[in-house]
């Protein structure tokens, strides 16, 4: 497996014995881990690290057993981020001593993103692990996209806003200037300057980054 760059996968498994096994697993493909023994203790460092804005900069996944006595469930875990909207960025992988199909696939249906049973293969796992991760990395890269989208529209005036709408909708400058009640020359200087401020050089290619990364 080619591992993300700088990608992290978290494992939250009350068994040591079982994060030790796939701790070393990931070193041996040469990704990233950090385990927790409880799904309290992940929910900490997980809040912790969101406050301060360090969560989402790479790509990660969750490793997360689904039965954990004594305190939150795996599946409890899983409900809560499913609320806050965490598993976008962090695709979570199920691990279970208890086959389940019923539970199965209720989490898959919820957003897991699979869910396997001890003991699995490694191969296999880590399979699933690298797919993971591309999805996270595909998620940030989207959300970039989406708040580098917001910067370039924030920065333009109510007028070019006006412009850049009826440019998209594929109106020639004369309608445009007689829809706004402008000059043609004020058009075409309004369009210059959205194009710009764009970084596009076409309609068609800032109508396409619009509809790729919507305004959030």
């Amino acid at each position: 497996m080619e591992p993300a760059s700088n990608a992290t996968v978290y494992i939250v498994d009350d068994d040591a014995e079982v994060r030790e096994a796939l701790a070393w697993l990931l070193r041996s493909r040469r990704v990233l881990s950090e385990a927790f023994a409880s799904a309290e203790a992940f929910e900490t460092m997980l809040a912790e690290r969101t406050a301060s804005g360090l969560m989402q900069r790479q790509p990660c996944c969750l490793l997360l057993d689904v039965r954990m006595p004594g305190g939150m469930s795996g599946l409890a875990l899983f409900d809560k981020m499913v609320e806050r909207g965490d598993t976008a960025g962090m695709p979570v992988i199920f691990l279970t001593g208890h086959a389940d199909v019923p539970t199965a696939v209720a989490t898959v249906k919820r957003g897991a993103f699979d869910f396997c049973e001890k003991p699995f293969s490694d191969n296999q796992l880590v399979d699933r692990i690298q797919a993971a991760l591309e999805l996270s990395a595909l998620h940030i890269e989207a959300c970039r996209a989406r708040h580098e989208l917001q910067d370039r529209l924030a920065d333009l005036t109510d007028r070019e806003r006006d412009v850049m709408r009826l440019v998209v909708e594929g109106l020639p400058n004369k309608l445009i200037a007689d829809q706004l009640d402008i000059s043609v020359r004020t058009v075409e200087v309004h369009r210059a300057r959205v194009f710009d401020k764009m970084q596009v050089k076409s309609a068609v290619e800032l109508a396409n980054l619009l509809r790729a990364a919507p305004p959030a």
